[in-house]
């Protein structure tokens, strides 16, 4: 694949990302942009034609990627994945630690115990993995950059993304923070994004159907993708260490009313 960075941005230039949940949505988005401001990105998630696309689309346009397919609440994955980066690049920079998931039939009443599994291991056991993996080069760096999404689930309980994943987001959030405090001596940083809603693909896994003036009102993928690269781009001085973002339009403040 091309070597060369896209002309359009140098912010990224000769970092290496490493971004999860690569083939669709947020992840999908900020691989892309990063891409643009000159980073080289490795993409990864479970199916490999998306990822495959996406990568496409970045070397079409000058940038440089790589797909690592894999699913990461696998405990391999994460280790494979980052060996395989520092064999072809030599380091990794950044972990955009965005994989995520959810179920329609979220209520307790609904729940079992292994779509409680299932949910805990795609929202928190597998970032937890792919941090633990990045650590490992990025503290014989002293540097480097783990960018987790979140959500506002995990700050404000409610009953639309059901009690598994606002539970898991919330200690990607505690998780996000300990790295701060364990790891800052060895000059890594760590932010937790905490959006409302977004119009991803994951809204079909909404059991109300979301119509498509609602998204049109909502975060778009390519507001969070600006945001991680704006993260991203900071000096080593800065850590962002949470960032809690929603529309204009914010359906919780409406049912306030």
């Amino acid at each position: 694949m091309s070597a060369q960075h896209h002309s359009g941005g140098t912010a990224l230039s000769a970092k290496i990302v490493w971004v999860t949940g690569a083939g669709s949505g947020v992840g999908e988005a900020a691989a892309l942009l990063m891409a643009r401001a000159g980073a080289s990105v490795v993409l990864t998630g479970r199916r490999i034609e998306p990822l495959e696309s996406v990568a496409a689309r970045i070397t079409s346009e000058g940038g440089t990627a790589m797909v690592a397919a894999g699913d990461v609440t696998d405990k391999t994955t994460a280790s494979t994945v980052v060996a395989q980066i520092v064999a072809r690049f030599g380091r990794l920079d950044i972990l955009v630690n965005n994989a995520g998931m959810n179920i329609k039939n979220r209520k307790l009443a609904e729940l079992t115990p292994d779509t409680v599994n299932e949910m805990v291991a795609g929202n928190l056991t597998g970032a937890y993995y792919n941090v633990l993996a990045a650590l490992n080069v990025m503290r014989q760096q002293k540097d480097g950059v783990l960018i987790h999404t979140a959500s506002w689930a995990g700050k404000y309980i409610s009953q639309i993304s059901g009690s598994t994943y606002s539970t898991a987001k919330a200690a990607v959030i505690a998780m996000s923070e300990t790295i701060n405090v364990e790891e800052f001596r060895n000059g890594i940083r760590s932010s937790v994004l905490c959006p409302n809603e977004i119009a991803t693909p994951m809204l079909d896994k909404r059991p109300v159907k979301v119509t498509d003036e609602e998204r049109a009102r909502m975060l778009q993928m390519e507001d969070m993708g600006n945001l991680i690269v704006y993260i991203a781009s900071q000096p080593p001085h800065v850590c962002i260490n949470e960032v809690v973002i929603s529309p204009t339009w914010n359906r919780f403040y409406e049912k306030m009313i």
